[in-house]
């Protein structure tokens, strides 16, 4: 008799698709879409605690202030990115005014990242504080929260 154990969800796809990380299967807001609405209230709604595994999100009073930081790392890391994509497709140059068609470029990219942005640094950030628990339905929510490593 062999004992069946479920599969680990990959904790780099739980943190794209903004699941919940202790256990990495409930989603961590209320609407899947962020362009659904643009209203910030909206594109930021998370329920109290994750449908799946009654996990709490908010751990304390301002937990969220900390996003910051992780949207900025994220911003430069995307601006990095369209740089590099753009130096290999097209080129750099201040002769031509290529790096102001860049720098153009890359500021709409992130205007419209912005919402996903904003979501994806709440989840990045939160897996800091909160690890995967493969037994979290034999455990209760309150405690098994925070990343004790």
């Amino acid at each position: 008799m062999t004992i069946q154990t479920k599969p680990k969800p990959n904790f780099f796809w739980s943190i794209l698709t903004m699941r919940c990380p202790r256990c990495r299967q409930g989603d961590m807001f209320t609407h899947k879409n962020p362009y659904k609405k643009l209203k910030l209230s909206y594109i930021l709604e998370m329920p109290e605690a994750c449908p799946v595994c009654k996990q709490k999100f908010n751990l304390e009073v301002g937990f969220w202030y900390g996003t910051g930081y992780v949207s900025y790392a994220l911003t430069v890391l995307l601006s990095g990115i369209t740089f590099v994509a753009w130096w290999m497709a097209i080129g750099i140059s201040t002769d031509d005014n290529r790096i102001f068609y860049w720098l153009i470029f890359n500021t709409i990219v992130i205007i419209v990242l912005q919402p996903w942005l904003m979501r994806l640094s709440r989840a990045v950030y939160i897996y800091f504080f909160i690890t995967y628990h493969e037994n979290y339905e034999n455990v209760q929510s309150g405690e098994l929260h925070i990343n004790e490593e």
